[in-house]
């Protein structure tokens, strides 16, 4: 799996502590590997972000994406579930 990241998204990841930087990396890494791995919790989304879909890269925070491609997305959205969908 292919991903690029949107400016937005870049933007996000820039202003987050160390910690979740890394907590970043690691689960782009295992989303490049199984986008669907259960750890992952890979889901799609409803309402203003339907056609969008979500993984979870710690309890709290989400990176939200959208396909363009058999095996290429784009991700657009990091944040707290609450900056996402509060």
């Amino acid at each position: 799996m292919k991903y690029h990241l949107h400016k937005s998204f870049v933007k996000a990841y820039r202003k987050l502590p160390d910690k979740l930087k890394k907590a970043v990396k690691e689960k782009l890494v295992l989303f490049c590997e199984d986008p669907f791995l259960q750890e992952l919790n890979n889901h799609a989304l409803t309402g203003k972000y339907q056609g969008y879909r979500s993984i979870n890269i710690t309890g709290d925070y989400r990176a939200v994406y959208k396909e363009i491609g058999k095996q290429e997305v784009i991700f657009v959205i990091l944040g707290s579930h609450s900056q996402i969908y509060g």
